[in-house]
């Protein structure tokens, strides 16, 4: 089936138009009504500069669950020693221009972190949508991981580390804040060894839009305030 072309109008397609690697749609915009509206069906913006706007629901799904998440004997004695001040939303800013500034090649490839995500996404964070977890050494940002909240659902977006075991830290902080919240699940998007070693699995679209549903994550309204909005207070 080829894929969508989507127009001004808010809408996708059924998730299950999805070409067998992924790809859902192509076009629209970041408007946070449009992403709002995406991440609710478990769609996720992720392209290239050169590129239009490709939306994606990929299948299978990688995700973490909080209660299986597996740390390390390494990471568990790196962690005793208390290495990094670790925060919650303090520098969302901050974190995702880390994450768009170790991807990003000489030319300005090498990241999907485009100035327009960039943009969107501290505009979600404003309306009180997406968040960050940040590792900080003495006053120095170093590790952290931002994603979108919705429902009992983290969004995982990216993670950066500019040490060792940053990004590993502040994961482990988020996840544990996610289980004591009663999350369902970080939807970590795409597999990678890195995330598996933490514990990750796949499991199908199907499963991960049932996993949607029981966390609560709602349909789209016309309304911003019907989402759920993680107090990180």
């Amino acid at each position: 089936m080829p894929c969508c072309q989507l127009d001004e109008n808010l809408w996708f397609p059924p998730t299950e138009q999805a070409e067998d690697y992924g790809l859902l749609a192509v076009g629209g915009d970041l408007s946070p009504e449009r992403l709002l509206l995406a991440y609710s069906l478990g769609i996720f913006p992720w392209y290239n500069p050169t590129e239009p706007i490709l939306w994606w629901s990929p299948d299978p799904r990688c995700v973490l669950f909080p209660s299986e998440l597996h740390i390390s004997r390494s990471l568990k004695r790196f962690m005793r020693k208390q290495p990094f001040r670790v925060s919650f939303d303090e520098n969302f800013a901050g974190v995702i221009y880390w994450c768009r500034r170790l991807r990003k090649n000489l030319d300005g490839s090498g990241t999907w972190i485009t100035p327009e995500m960039q943009q969107a996404f501290i505009r979600l964070h404003q309306l009180g949508f997406a968040h960050s977890v940040e590792c900080w050494d003495g006053e120095e940002l170093v590790g952290g991981i931002y994603g979108v909240c919705l429902g009992r659902c983290f969004f995982g977006e990216s993670m950066f580390s500019r040490c060792d075991n940053a990004s590993k830290v502040a994961l482990v902080h988020l996840l544990r804040r996610l289980e004591m919240a009663g999350f369902e699940l970080l939807d970590c998007q795409q597999t990678n060894d890195h995330l598996l070693s933490l514990g990750a699995r796949e499991i199908t679209r199907r499963e991960f839009q049932e996993h949607l549903r029981v966390a609560e994550v709602p349909p789209y309204g016309p309304l911003c305030s019907r989402f759920q909005k993680l107090d990180f207070s």
